[in-house]
């Protein structure tokens, strides 16, 4: 009875010590599963989790009865053979150290393949045809991406485990010897007995079945191990269509007709070798079981020197006419493998004979020309729209809206809370108290205020605007830097904006958030690691905590499987007026056949957009919109995970206006086709027509042009479209060859077109537009007039514009003061068109230089009119008088100074705008014809 109560006890006291020790996992387990719950994404998450037991607990039995039975035979064999009888008490205790062995290979095996497989295995369950077939082994794309992977994942893992086998048999052979001697007779006679010691035990043992049972076993082993290496010998020969050798990725001349007969002559010699090592095993000869695995290893050495040597002697001396048919090979997989083999090319005539007409009728392309820059404008908005010092700007966002009635390029970004910025960073302060960001600022890229800074038509805390932008819900609990968890709900009200010298406070009306009530507020004490969230008195039974609001993070935790854009962008829902996030989500694979990778950094070689993420800014929804249909990869996750994903039909109208080509992925295409636009073989061997992605003198530093967003008029079309642009240089010269294009807007969108400029005329590249900037006679002397008093002179993004069928340059001139802090304020425009090159304070006059006044038209009766004369505003009509004039100058220092006051900057900002503009006229009014040009030091102070 008592020991009977003390393996109860034993029991109880064990299950007690497994479950302390997972306490962690169990806390994650069931927080994870209420945040998906949370969410709608149930099944997703008990996917992963069914299938792993659904694989890893079945094979894990297998694999335990398996092995288990396997020594327990073995060691019976072993008595049998030896002439022992088993102990009157039994063997309790080295059965139980035998399955405790077996259990803990059966385990690691089995939690390796369900838990690092288990996606592969249902990826291969559900796999998808890719309708493509690779151009050696003739078989579906699909074979390569789904199953083959999986198969050598499975090769590796049983060779592992019948190498544990083995080694374990020796051991377990060996031990049984220590603990377990042979029963041998003993001589009778005495005088025998030092012959007995010395020499006949040994040979009395050896003769006997023990070892041969044991080795026989070995061999057993090995007949299977090499069985396997045969089978993962065929599956290498697959390996070649992504071998280096060659003068293009994939299988070469010389990978076809020597490497692959090698794999497959080594894969019948494993076979051959599976059965010298059994035979040789059983006959306990060495040299039979070694011939068969030496003859392989010498084959393998034989097929690498005869590679290397026809490679050199007869390859290399005759390359194009060998590898050609191979380089047709990897030209067309590439651009398979990165949707390059839809890009439409057209011929752009750059005839060069832009008229005044053709500016003014090109309007809409000429009031979408950016003259703004990411870099700066970034500083700008963290400086003049922070407000608080806990406020930040993560980053600038380029996107387009309906602004009374316009189709406008704007920047925007979002106001992000960072608590690491607090001064006083108490938990209270940290997750109670400062939780969400507030609102955003957009300004429109191809206008400034007088002052160089951005004219901003969303700003403030509340956003104002003086648009139809609709703005009903600006607060930001979920985004790129709320990296912490929070606490809505509780019994201390929330900071919502500042207001002056107060602060307004909120309570959360949303629907995110999982309640704190009961077990929950110990759990999430446990998986936030932090005692406060279970003692603390501002908590009731209403408050619900908000877990992973990362954006990034977020997405990640549901579909890991997919490979994230690192430039998420916020997106105002005209329908709603709330704020939303938009995250790019790719599939990707290195297993496409004849593919490229892009980088040297990276294996991938296949990628598709198939995936956008919309991720409610307030509330948290996270929903997966499909893009690519045609897509196989995202055609089996759809099938493993039937309720993650939505239609992009499904997509509200308000945000689907907002997709954009993700710039990223159009960086990878366009680096690919800067080579890959060339589908003749030999062409692409000699390299004729290399392409670079054009240069340009970037914040004072020369590098690639970036892919940039833009507004114009495609040839052939009627309207300004919303369109992603890298332009091409030949590879050794400066002036530009064609221009990449990619769609934003509607049905049209993800379309890529290749716009060819004529080969006979040369065409100035952004670098050569560059170089004449700085050996032109008035502009190059003024920017260094200006470096050299006080400030840096910072060229932003040189623009190349299609109108019509010519080409514009426009590059915006930043003037910064030496200072620390300083913001950067735009201050020229530079415009470049055929061989005129001029720097203006704004666009309209540096268009105007060179193309006439293109805010006059010409009238019947030949004088000019300005067409905007009728719809003036009041507050653009000039103060008549001076009187008027130092009156309102004197109103705007007193509104201005209150402000500063009463703390608002953002408002003393507008009235010093303001104030500036009123001096500029006064000044006009005491004789100059124009303002008084002011030095860029005289400007940034």
């Amino acid at each position: 009875m008592k020991n009977k109560t003390k393996f109860i006890l034993f029991i109880v006291v064990a299950i007690l010590l497994v479950l302390f020790s997972s306490l962690t996992s169990i806390v994650a387990f069931v927080t994870d599963y209420q945040w998906f719950n949370e969410l709608g994404y149930t099944d997703t998450f008990l996917k992963k989790l069914t299938t792993q037991i659904s694989i890893g607990v079945p094979l894990f039995l297998i694999l335990f009865f398996s092995i288990y039975f396997y020594f327990i035979s073995s060691k019976r064999n072993y008595y049998k053979e030896a002439k022992i009888t088993p102990p009157k008490g039994g063997e309790r205790n080295l059965n139980i150290a035998l399955g405790i062995g077996s259990a803990l290979v059966s385990l690691l095996v089995s939690t390796t393949f369900a838990g690092g497989l288990w996606l592969n295995i249902l990826q291969f369950i559900n796999s998808s045809k890719f309708g493509l077939k690779d151009p050696i082994f003739n078989n579906d794309v699909g074979l390569y991406v789904f199953n083959i992977p999986l198969f050598k994942e499975i090769i590796s893992l049983v060779l592992f485990l019948l190498f544990v086998l083995a080694v374990s048999t020796v051991v377990f052979y060996l031990l049984l010897i220590s603990i377990r001697k042979p029963n041998i007779k003993r001589p009778e006679n005495v005088l025998d007995m030092n012959k007995f010691k010395n020499k006949q035990t040994i040979k009395d043992i050896l003769k006997k079945d023990i070892f041969k049972k044991a080795l026989l076993k070995v061999g057993v082993f090995g007949f299977v191990g090499f069985v396997i290496i045969g089978v993962n010998y065929y599956l290498n020969t697959f390996d070649l269509l992504y071998s280096p050798r060659g003068v293009a990725y994939g299988a070469s001349f010389t990978d076809i007709n020597i490497t692959l007969w090698q794999y497959r002559i080594m894969a019948v010699l494993s076979l051959i070798s599976a059965f010298t090592i059994l035979y040789g095993a059983y006959k306990r000869k060495l040299k039979t079981a070694l011939s068969g695995p030496v003859l392989l290893i010498t084959i393998g050495i034989l097929g690498t020197v005869a590679g290397g040597l026809v490679q050199q002697f007869i390859v290399e001396p005759d390359e194009i006419s060998k590898e050609s048919e191979y380089i047709g090979y990897n030209i067309d997989m590439t651009q398979e493998a990165y949707g390059l083999k839809n890009v439409t090319q057209k011929e752009f005539p750059v005839e060069q004979n832009l008229t005044k007409e053709d500016i003014i009728n090109n309007k809409e392309t000429i009031e979408n020309i950016r003259i703004n820059d990411y870099q700066p404008l970034n500083q700008v908005y963290n400086e003049l729209q922070g407000i608080r010092y806990y406020y930040k700007f993560n980053g600038v966002d380029t996107d387009r809206y309906m602004i009374d009635g316009k189709y406008t390029q704007v920047f925007l970004s979002a106001r992000e809370m960072d608590v690491s910025k607090l001064k006083t960073k108490t938990w209270i302060n940290q997750h109670l108290k400062y939780t969400h960001g507030y609102g955003f600022v957009l300004s429109p890229v191809n206008s400034v205020a007088p002052n160089g800074q951005p004219n901003l038509l969303v700003n403030s805390i509340p956003p104002v605007t003086s648009t139809d932008l609709k703005i009903e819900r600006p607060e930001i609990y979920f985004g790129e830097m709320t990296d912490n968890y929070a606490v809505i709900n509780s019994d201390e009200p929330e900071f919502d904006y500042p207001k002056g010298s107060d602060n307004e406070e909120v309570f959360y009306e949303g629907t995110a958030g999982i309640s704190l009530g009961g077990i929950n507020r110990v759990l999430y004490a446990i998986k936030e690691a932090n005692l406060k969230l279970l003692i603390s008195s501002n908590i009731n039974n209403d408050s619900k905590i908000i877990i992973n609001r990362n954006i990034k993070e977020r997405v990640e935790k549901i579909a890991p499987f997919l490979e994230y854009d690192d430039d998420p962008y916020i997106v105002v829902n005209q329908e709603d007026g709330k704020l939303y996030w938009m995250i790019d989500a790719y599939t990707s694979t290195s297993n496409f056949p004849y593919s490229q990778p892009f980088s040297e950094e990276s294996a991938t070689n296949y990628i598709r957009n198939s995936v956008k993420v919309v991720v409610d800014a307030y509330n948290g929804d996270t929903d997966f919109y499909v893009f690519d249909e045609k897509d196989p990869m995202i055609k089996t996750y759809e099938k493993i995970f039937p309720g993650l994903f939505k239609s992009s039909d499904e997509m509200p109208k308000g945000i689907f206006s907002h997709i954009r080509y993700p710039e990223n992925l159009f960086s990878i295409q366009s680096r690919i086709y800067e080579t890959y636009h060339m589908e003749n073989p030999v062409v692409f061997y000699n390299s004729e027509d290399v392409w670079n992605t054009g240069e340009e003198i970037y914040m004072g530093e020369e590098q690639p042009i970036k892919p940039n967003y833009k507004m114009f008029k495609l040839p052939e079309e009627e309207d300004v479209e919303f369109l992603l642009t890298v332009p091409y240089t030949p590879a050794t010269k400066p002036n530009m060859t064609s221009l990449f294009v990619a769609r934003n807007d509607g049905e049209d969108y993800g379309k890529l077109y290749l716009y060819r400029f004529p080969k006979g005329i040369t065409v100035n590249g952004p670098m050569l537009v560059e170089s004449k900037i700085n050996q032109d006679s008035d502009i190059s002397p003024q920017l260094t007039l200006w470096s050299q008093e006080g400030s840096n002179v910072l060229r932003g993004n040189i623009m190349t514009i299609p109108i019509e069928n010519s080409l514009l340059y426009v590059e915006p001139v930043y003037i910064q003061a030496a200072n620390e802090n300083n913001i950067p304020e735009m201050k020229r425009v530079i415009v470049a068109y055929k061989d005129q090159i001029v720097m203006e304070r704004d666009l309209d006059t540096a268009l105007s230089k060179i193309f006439g006044d293109i805010n006059k038209e010409e009238s019947e009766d030949g004088e000019g009119t300005d067409p905007d004369d009728e719809e003036q505003t009041d507050q653009e009509k000039p103060v008549e008088g001076l009187d008027n004039i130092v009156k309102e100058a004197n109103k705007l220092f007193n509104k201005a100074k209150k402000a500063s006051q009463n703390g608002d900057w953002a408002k003393y900002g507008e009235y010093i705008e303001e104030l500036e503009s009123v001096l500029n006229k006064l000044n006009q009014n005491l004789g100059s014809d124009e303002p008084k040009e002011e030095s860029p030091s005289e400007d940034v102070e």
